[in-house]
């Protein structure tokens, strides 16, 4: 009887085992799955369509074009608060973007990290941006404004990196700095179930009898005080909500999309070469000083390792930068116009790395 018992538990726990390895099928029905496209887009060279949106001064009358690259469960709906006035003074043209996946663009079966790149480089010329174009990268889209650096120097007019995600895998982190972040940990982590039990993290993100995804939003854990006074005027993150979530198309892009930014690049940012060595224009990254998601302490190593990447510190800061009005402003007056924000130095030189 026992061994009876022992083999019916050994089984039934094989069973939960494989199951957290595997998906639920996608779905077949459903509006939330199959709705009608209603945004420009453009149709890549492989097939693949990209959704965009454009802001600011027609990109005719323009005198700087940027594009805005969004972060995790982002899309081209994401926010940049620079103020409508500066925009209008400076002459800016936004193009935002889906990357792939993401909203009404395509998804990427061969998605990878020069493939975010490339994919930026076709959008701005089927849209005619020019030689040269402005990228500003928000937190886990930094991974594709790196990949911009590594493969389309050629193509940037300037470049901002706002609270940037850092690989903790990139081999010219020191261990010594990185050993006992929890943030580390809970990425370390959470590749290993989004790669070997997928059906569990579903399963977690979208069961209704305890937190999980929601957890994220007003969580001190994640966000400073400003921006737990932000998150309490916006929607939040829309795409991280249970009921989007179930939606197949959307976990799948959310899961690639994590394991790209924090898998195997092919590179380490930390041997690029400065695209602007006559110092024609600038690299500038933005951290928030009381960021609890990516630690101003690797954002100070990058710099320090990249002399001629600009470091700008917000004292207050946390990582929701790109809803700081005057912070924007800082931003573009920086990249665009060069000028030195003394307000957004760092507060100490000391215990950089």
């Amino acid at each position: 009887m026992v061994s009876k018992t022992a083999v019916v538990l050994l089984m039934g726990l094989l069973g939960m085992v494989f199951q957290a390895t595997q998906l639920p099928p996608p779905q077949t029905t459903g509006a939330a799955e199959h709705s009608p496209v209603t945004s420009l887009r453009i149709r890549l060279k492989d097939g693949r369509y990209l959704a965009y949106r454009e802001r600011g001064i027609p990109k005719e009358k323009a005198k700087y074009k940027i594009i805005l690259v969004h972060g995790l469960g982002s899309s081209k709906e994401m926010n940049f608060l620079a103020p409508q006035e500066l925009i209008d003074e400076l002459g800016i043209y936004f193009l935002l973007f889906d990357r792939a996946g993401y909203g009404e663009s395509d998804p990427d079966p061969k998605r990878t990290v020069k493939g975010e790149a490339l994919d930026i480089q076709e959008l701005a010329d089927q849209l005619q941006l020019g030689s040269q174009f402005y990228v500003i990268g928000v937190s886990m889209g930094s991974y594709s404004t790196w990949s911009c650096l590594k493969y389309i120097p050629d193509r940037l007019a300037g470049v901002a990196f706002v609270v940037p995600t850092v690989n903790y895998w990139w081999p010219s982190l020191p261990d010594s700095l990185i050993r006992e972040d929890y943030r580390r940990k809970l990425v370390q982590w959470s590749i290993w179930f989004a790669n070997y039990a997928p059906g569990l993290v579903y399963w977690w993100a979208t069961q209704k009898w305890l937190p999980s995804t929601s957890g994220l939003e007003r969580n001190p854990l994640f966000f400073n005080d400003r921006d737990i006074d932000i998150l309490k005027t916006i929607s939040g993150f829309p795409m991280l909500t249970k009921d989007k979530l179930r939606e197949r198309g959307v976990f799948d892009t959310l899961r690639r999309d994590f394991m790209l930014a924090f898998g195997k690049w092919g590179f380490d940012p930390m041997d690029l070469s400065n695209p602007y060595p006559q110092n024609e224009s600038s690299v500038h990254i933005w951290q928030g000083y009381e960021d609890k998601v990516v630690p101003f302490q690797l954002q100070r190593f990058v710099s320090g390792k990249l002399p001629w990447i600009r470091y700008h510190e917000v004292p207050d800061g946390g990582h929701l930068l790109v809803y700081y009005s005057s912070v924007c402003e800082a931003i573009l007056r920086a990249l665009l116009l060069r000028e030195e924000p003394v307000s957004y130095r760092p507060r100490t030189a000391r215990d950089w790395y």
